[in-house]
């Protein structure tokens, strides 16, 4: 957790990027991000020096080459520890005239981080402001990874605006809830391929840390972590940058993270090549009916992107291989043949696990869709036997457009740092939602269908046409009302009647 005076530093450089001109959101976190890759630059460039220095070698290693740039610049100068000391005209000169010509000729830091640097673009307008935002960023601690990611998943949440093509960011606490369902593990490949700011791997990276702590210790298991293990697609190249800098600051060394229109290309070379997928594809975006993949329209022809989408990932997992994914109420119950043929690979030809419902809130301000997560597993053999519901009804937010926290930080998420009593569990249902999904193969099995959670048989689902919505399963309760018999009913109506006549006879006496 980031504390109050970091919020504030965070805060004070977004209202100078509003005051100084730039309102886009995404322009000005696509900016702090290219800072802060410099300043990730010269940090290693000082990691290799003092290593030099330590082993009396000379440096195995240079970031910045020596010598004078091709715009007549020692590149020393385009060190972030060099140019944050200039006075606010030249460092604009040396940012926007060296630094950034500098940046797309990177050959990558080795990496994916310098690939999405190339076509880096240099919009702050004026000395003045640049000159302040470094200050600021210079004065953010940095130094833990912990920390990195905090700060830059702060700013993240200033996104407040929905992208294009049906995006829209996915809470993190509903992230951490499907990491959590999953469990990945130090051998998983894992895959979002609608990455967008990269959450999901993100909260599975940090996933791994927590519940595997010696991972990192074992040099094979450490390799696969920062080279194969997470891989993230995107066709928007500023969500692209803005991901790889999120997994960067999260201590992930290489993630592959590719521009791919996921929906629009072959996938030779993907296809059953992960062992875990999450993702929160777009929702009626547009597509080019005519550029969609050949093989996913033959498993499911449709133009509606969240069924292509999931014909998509049960291509891409390897058998074997699971899934935690968000899908519109939709794609539980549409009666399109598309609709109704998913569904039933899902149920006859794949394991499905799980549907749970989420609140409508879930997503406010950016839409007011309703959703829930599928739980499945490819097994190209079937499998499913009971699928497990379950009705989250709050998730720790107020569930209108504010979203504000009904508990306190120690008392959200998935995993709260303290147990929360019955009553809270009122205002939080989701470390419930975990605990109930660990029984779901033993007692969940013998909870009625009135229940949160229940379980419901395969044969139950075909039977109504591989409908996946909740409502069609769940039994309401009927509170016992207690009737009078009829002849005291009648008794007491005619009671009620003569004081009715009274009270007329009564009235008519007064007025005479």
């Amino acid at each position: 957790m980031i504390t109050g005076a970091i919020k504030s530093q965070i805060d004070q450089i977004w209202n100078v990027f509003w005051s100084g001109g730039i309102a886009n959101p995404l322009e000005v976190i696509e900016q702090i991000t290219y800072l802060l890759f410099l300043r990730r630059l010269d940090d290693l460039h000082t990691l290799e020096e003092n290593k030099s220095v330590r082993l009396k070698k000379p440096m195995a290693r240079r970031v910045f080459p020596e010598g004078i740039d091709p715009r007549g610049r020692p590149y020393d100068c385009l060190r972030w520890s060099r140019f944050k000391h200039f006075a606010p005209g030249d460092m604009y000169v040396v940012i926007g005239e060296h630094v950034f010509p500098f940046l797309r000729t990177l050959g990558g830091d080795d990496s994916t981080y310098g690939h999405h640097m190339k076509d880096a673009r240099f919009t702050i307008p004026t000395p003045a402001l640049l000159a302040k935002v470094v200050d600021l960023l210079d004065a953010v601690p940095m130094e833990d990874r912990d920390t990195k990611g905090d700060v830059y998943e702060y700013m993240l949440g200033k996104i407040a605006s929905a992208g294009q093509n049906g995006q829209f960011r996915t809470p993190r606490h509903i992230i951490r809830l499907m990491v959590e369902l999953t469990a990945p593990q130090p051998g998983d490949v894992i895959c979002d391929p609608a990455c967008g700011t990269a959450g999901f791997l993100v909260a599975a990276g940090e996933h791994l840390r927590e519940r595997h702590p010696n991972l990192l210790h074992d040099a094979r298991l450490r390799e696969h972590f920062h080279h194969r293990m997470f891989h993230g697609f995107d066709f928007d190249n500023t969500m692209l940058r803005i991901g790889s800098m999120n997994m960067l600051l999260h201590g992930v060394e290489n993630p592959d993270i590719r521009y791919r229109d996921s929906l629009a290309q072959d996938h030779a070379g993907e296809e059953e090549k992960y062992t875990l997928v999450l993702a929160n594809p777009p929702f009626a975006g547009s597509l080019d009916y005519e550029n969609t993949a050949k093989d996913l329209l033959q498993i499911v022809k449709t133009k509606k992107t969240e069924l292509l989408f999931l014909a998509l990932f049960l291509r891409l997992l390897k058998p074997g291989g699971r899934a935690a994914v968000i899908v519109p109420d939709g794609v539980l119950f549409g009666s399109s043949t598309a609709h109704k043929e998913l569904r039933r690979m899902l149920v006859e030809d794949q394991k499905l696990d799980a549907v749970v419902k989420l609140p409508g809130g879930v997503f406010r301000p950016y839409a007011g869709v309703s959703t829930a997560i599928l739980l499945f597993t490819r097994t190209n053999s079937g499998g499913t036997d009971q699928v497990w519901f379950y009705d989250v009804e709050v998730d720790g937010w107020s569930l209108d457009d504010k979203r504000a926290p009904l508990l306190s930080d120690d008392k959200l998420g998935p995993v709260p740092r303290v147990a929360l009593g019955a009553d809270e569990h009122a205002k939080n249902n989701l470390p419930d939602v975990l605990a109930r999904w660990a029984e779901r193969s033993a007692g969940e099995r013998e909870r009625p269908r009135t229940a949160q959670s229940f379980c419901v048989p395969k044969a139950d689902i075909a039977a109504q046409a591989y409908d996946l919505s909740l409502n069609r399963y769940k039994e309401v309760v009927h509170e016992a009302v207690e009737h009078r018999a009829p002849k005291e009913i009648l008794a007491e109506l005619a009671r009620l009647e003569e004081e009715i006549q009274r009270g007329m006879k009564e009235l008519e006496g007064m007025l005479r």
